[in-house]
């Protein structure tokens, strides 16, 4: 055996880093690709962001322009831009009138001589907007403010004020009261009995619930807010000794321990649900993420159209004063100013394919599914990508990525453009139907139902077979546990 060489010819397919560019930009997000043009408008000299305000006709139709790739090489004076720029400049200059609202010594005048209301911003001595909005408090923030309020020695103060450090999100003392003798470092340290005041002093703050050890004991923190003194009663009990029953939903078992009606045992059951066994979670600071729909459907003259969002849709443009310089005076040490210009070109190509690409996804799902604009889920027929991809003459996988965290408002809501996309299956005539369309009926069916009689995922099953849509029983567990729609047993309602 001799070591050998030889060449061999093959061809082998691989995306350019311009490709992998614009495939990257199109898998993102509104949000992520918002953010990565403003990365790059940020490092790249060569990129501008437009931030005129549109007027009114051009907010009207966020239409990209059309650029053809020797116009950006040649800097004509093309822009590609659209409706609204994005928020980073406006919030920038919100939070700049905010710190000119703030005088020298630091004080804000929040009311006017007259006793109004400043409606303008951005002048000395007046406040902002964001002035006015309120801060939301923590929940250890809130105990302190009526801890500081109340007429306490020093020593029980300090206590109070150590247990309420101790609590965690939710409003619960997780750790047992022993183990705060370390975090208190008082002379002479305090006994167990003085911090089981200073913890029932904490149980009796706002929010009610707060401080407790267990859900038990939170929910018995609440119960002074049942009025009925019967109903208040029952609810201890329960609370106290079938804690579990409880969270089964078994009023049958409840009225037989306790001996009472089923419809008793509901109307406790319903009372006791009532209460809040998270006390912390309205004091959360966490910000609420908003979904940016990135297409529109509207219906212009009986039609349904797909219009781009002008919200998420950049206004960025080609600096042609530094590019025509960079072509004058061009030379090998300017190697670094050659790859922004290049990176420049291929984001105004990108963002331009990007929305059309979007539009025309969007676009090709209306068409096929019109009908579910106008009569609702259950009117939703099989879509797969394939279908798609052969209409806008693209590849499957471009249209998983143009559908996947993108979104559409319609009149009946704002969906990801992936939930229109479902396997067909064939009902007993021949025709077929959507999965979509079979959990808007399961919905609709459980929603018709009687309260005392919910309908079983297998009587759903049968109900659906006489419509000659033929699901199994696991299928319709499966579509309801998707609609977060509790079981049978658990919807039952005692009268």
């Amino acid at each position: 055996m001799q070591p050998s060489v030889h060449l061999e010819h093959r061809q082998q397919q691989t995306l350019s880093p311009k490709l992998q560019h614009a495939v990257r930009l199109l898998q993102m997000s509104s949000l992520d690709f918002a953010q990565e043009l403003h990365d790059v408008i940020g490092r790249n000299p060569f990129l501008d962001q437009d931030e005129t305000e549109p007027d009114e006709g051009e907010a009207a139709a966020p239409v990209l322009a059309s650029v053809a790739p020797e116009q950006l090489d040649e800097f004509e004076p093309v822009a590609i831009e659209a409706a609204v720029a994005p928020a980073t400049p406006a919030d920038e200059r919100e939070i700049a009138d905010v710190v000119d609202a703030v005088d020298a010594d630091g004080e804000r005048d929040t009311w006017l001589a007259d006793g109004s209301v400043p409606t303008h911003r951005g002048e000395p001595g007046q406040l902002g907007a964001l002035d006015l909005m309120p801060v939301p408090d923590g929940l250890r923030k809130h105990l302190h403010g009526q801890l500081d309020v109340m007429p306490l020695p020093l020593r029980d103060l300090v206590l109070a004020k150590a247990v309420v450090e101790s609590l965690d999100d939710d409003g619960y003392l997780r750790q047992p009261l022993a183990e705060l003798l370390e975090d208190t470092e008082l002379e002479p340290p305090p006994s167990e009995d003085e911090l089981r005041i200073a913890l029932k002093r904490v149980q009796s703050l706002d929010p009610a619930g707060v401080g407790a050890r267990s859900v038990a004991e939170c929910l018995l923190l609440q119960l002074p807010a049942i009025q009925c003194p019967e109903l208040r009663a029952t609810a201890h009990t329960i609370v106290t000794q079938h804690l579990d029953c409880l969270a089964a939903k078994d009023v049958p078992r409840l009225a037989a321990l306790l001996d009472c009606t089923p419809a008793h045992i509901e109307a406790v059951c319903e009372r006791i649900r009532r209460l809040d066994p998270h006390p912390g979670w309205r004091f959360d600071a966490s910000q609420t993420h908003y979904v940016t729909p990135d297409v529109i459907a509207r219906r212009v003259r009986g039609q349904w159209t797909a219009m781009l969002n002008p919200a998420v849709v950049p206004r960025v443009r080609l600096n042609h004063v530094y590019a025509e310089l960079f072509q004058r005076h061009r030379n090998a040490q300017n190697a670094e100013l050659a790859a922004h210009l290049q990176e420049a070109r291929w984001t105004l190509r990108n963002v331009e394919q990007r929305f059309a690409t979007i539009l025309s996804v969007a676009q090709a799902i209306i068409q096929r599914q019109r009908r579910f604009f106008e009569l609702g889920p259950l009117a939703m027929k099989p879509l797969g990508l394939k279908e798609i991809a052969n209409e806008t003459g693209m590849h499957e996988s471009t249209v998983s990525r143009v559908t996947n965290n993108k979104y559409i408002a319609t009149p009946l809501g704002v969906f990801e453009l992936k939930y229109f996309f479902s396997r067909a299956m064939t009902s007993t005539n021949g025709s077929p139907y959507s999965g979509t369309a079979i959990r808007g009926l399961i919905k609709d069916m459980i929603a018709e139902e009687r309260p005392d009689e919910p309908l079983s995922d297998a009587r759903i099953a049968r109900l659906l077979a006489q419509q000659g849509l033929v699901v199994a029983r696991r299928t319709v567990t499966k579509y309801r546990q998707a609609l977060r729609i509790e079981a049978v047993e658990r919807r039952r309602v005692h009268g």
